[in-house]
């Protein structure tokens, strides 16, 4: 088949299509170079558009007599989503995946093989499989093969947070293919990640987009740990009370004790785990995308693909691995646009654990150095006192001004001259090594500190020591604090399995004294209640969509959401799907009278125009 001489216009199928009038940021001049049949490596936010980016050209192209367009996924539920939402939008796809009867796979194999079909979402392991190569040979062949979309890109790179071995495989569909464009697409990818990428996927020739990192609409805040799901609690009833929300926590069994917590305070919560039945796995993710307000405690096993676009907060019990682990997954609130947060509690424990993983795990130790300088970037995200926001767009390479959105900017923290608790620190610590031959741990180093007289303190005779009580004037929390800081900014080490304390290079500077450390001041942080709440607070029971809907308007806003509530079940997909919040809001404003009226509002499409507008308009009408 020759090649077509044009393709249509992305924005007319923007429009057309999706029922929006405008790309944003990047959007249009990626469309554009994808369509043309450029290469193209795309980093871009949760929630900025990067499956339009592969989604039009797709559909361009299908329209010009390319064909197919095979999107390499890794994640069921997003497929399952992506698929009814374009079939939704009048556009013809599909699917493969191990949920499927063998029957279901040869359908869509023979809609594929037609070249019908517009775009076919598939798994790595799938697109290497040797059945599945021999069809594609059979589209390229035939000029059928228009396009391959490779989301969750950073998987294929071992510096990445989530790397998956099957994506290595992916090079061979440019070996294979070679007059078929690649997009790949990733929300986080650091300078190393990016450059394995390029590499391991054979992008050498592709035009890089970086869109900002921002999200100016997430709230980030870290709290010292003190009785974290007792602070957890809080945050959700003074916060975000009947919101959908995502809680990680590192363990399975914190997985569950949590959940179970927050269900016995009343709050709607589901955990979800690799340890839990698959099928179990899939009822509760599907509750999660479907029902309003409840909220998903998980492992990072959780998350990756979903596009629900009204989570409200993301919660951390645990430390992250890394930056980019901290980026995706607050990520995941706020994708409407709307206000957010993502919240964390982190404490000595977190930095002395993921340190440890770190040393203990099998790898190289090339690797093991990359991992320790993504956890010290995050331990001081974490411990910083400036603007997180700052902090968190320089890990990207990006330079922007406080943000005024974040827990620093909002109550700038309070510092003191830390130097000589320092230094008793770590004069008690060098005391250890020199009577005992070995280091001991936090809990031990602060008794001797505050000079508490224990069974363990006794049987090694630190009262005898130097240090033995030097440091009295500080309390427990406010060592753990000091410790906490000492190591994330390395100045001390923690080992092995009982996370004893040593010394590092750095050490000497600041025993000699020749350096100064201002470290956060650990301070209570204020109680909260709903009623203290102000206007500028990142949650409300109206959404930033709603926020300006008089109370008829108000009225009919709720009759729509109603009424696509009942037309969500029926089709057996969430109702974000159907239409998006700010899309019901904008016809509950607009209040439009005739199908023509209708079709002005951002994000009705003509497929759905011609599915829904006259029920909607009874809706809009019955009020």
């Amino acid at each position: 088949m020759s090649p077509p001489s044009h393709h249509p216009v992305p924005t007319d199928i923007l429009q057309e299509v999706f029922g929006y009038s405008a790309f944003r940021g990047q959007q249009a001049e990626i469309v554009d170079h994808v369509t043309e049949g450029g290469d193209a490596l795309v980093l871009m936010p949760t929630g900025g558009g990067k499956s339009l980016c592969y989604q039009i050209p797709a559909i361009a192209r299908q329209r010009a007599g390319h064909g197919v367009t095979v999107v390499v996924s890794p994640l069921i539920a997003l497929m399952h989503d992506q698929v009814g939402a374009l079939e939704e939008a009048g556009v013809h796809a599909a699917f493969l995946n191990s949920t499927q009867t063998a029957e279901e796979a040869q359908h869509i194999e023979r809609e594929m093989l037609s070249g019908r079909l517009t775009l076919l979402y598939a798994a790595p392991e799938r697109v290497n499989n040797a059945r599945f190569q021999a069809q594609l040979g059979s589209l390229y062949e035939r000029g059928l093969l228009s396009l391959f979309a490779i989301d969750e890109a950073h998987c294929v790179s071992q510096w990445g947070h989530d790397f998956r071995n099957d994506y290595l495989q992916l090079s061979v569909l440019h070996q294979r293919f070679p007059k078929v464009p690649r997009i790949a697409l990733t929300a986080t990818a650091d300078d190393i990640t990016r450059a394995d990428i390029i590499q391991r996927l054979q992008l050498e020739e592709a035009r890089v987009f970086i869109a900002s990192f921002d999200r100016p609409n997430i709230r980030y805040l870290i709290v010292e740990k003190d009785k974290p799901r007792e602070q957890l609690l809080r945050f959700i009833q003074e916060e975000h009370d009947k919101d959908a929300g995502v809680v990680y926590c590192q363990s399975r069994k914190k997985v569950e004790e949590t959940a179970e917590a927050l269900r016995a305070a009343g709050i709607n919560a589901l955990p979800y785990h690799a340890g839990l039945d698959a099928d179990v796995r899939r009822r509760h993710q599907d509750r999660f995308l479907r029902e309003d307000g409840l909220v998903m405690v998980a492992t990072i096993a959780f998350g990756m693909g979903i596009d629900k676009p009204d989570v409200r907060f993301v919660a951390h019990l645990d430390l992250p691995k890394n930056i980019e682990g901290y980026y995706q997954e607050t990520g995941r609130a706020g994708r409407d646009g709307a206000p957010a947060q993502a919240w964390m509690t982190y404490g000595l424990a977190d930095v002395v654990n993921q340190r440890r993983m770190i040393d203990e795990s099998p790898s190289e130790e090339e690797f093991k150095q990359g991992q320790r300088g993504k956890l010290d970037a995050l331990l001081a995200l974490a411990e910083a006192i400036d603007c997180r926001r700052q902090r968190l767009l320089a890990y990207f390479g990006e330079d922007s001004k406080p943000c005024g959105n974040c827990d620093n900017c909002l109550n700038p923290p309070a510092t003191w001259d830390a130097t000589e608790a320092a230094r008793m620190a770590l004069s008690c610590i060098y005391r250890f090594h020199q009577s005992n031959g070995f280091g001991f741990g936090a809990g031990h180093l602060i008794d001797v500190l505050r000079g508490k007289e224990t069974d363990k303190v006794r049987q090694y005779g630190h009262q005898q020591l130097s240090t033995w009580s030097i440091g009295a004037k500080l309390s427990e929390q406010e060592w753990r604090a000091v410790l906490r800081q000492l190591i994330a900014l390395g100045y001390v080490f923690s080992e092995g399995e009982y996370h004893t304390l040593s010394l590092t290079e750095t050490s000497r500077a600041v025993l000699k004294g020749e350096v100064q450390l201002l470290l956060r001041q650990q301070v209570a942080p204020p109680r909260r209640t709903k009623s203290s709440r102000t206007g500028s607070a990142p949650s409300s029971r109206r959404s930033e969509a709603e926020a300006d809907l008089d109370a008829p308007a108000q009225a009919r806003f709720d009759a729509l959401k109603a009424w696509r509530s009942d037309v969500a079940r029926e089709h057996g997909l969430p109702a974000y799907v159907i239409f998006q919040n700010i899309t019901l809001a904008e016809m509950a404003r607009q209040h439009p009278r005739s199908l023509d009226e209708l079709a002005g509002v951002s994000g009705v499409g003509a497929k759905k125009l011609d599915a829904y507008g006259r029920d909607i308009l009874r809706v809009l009408d019955e009020l």
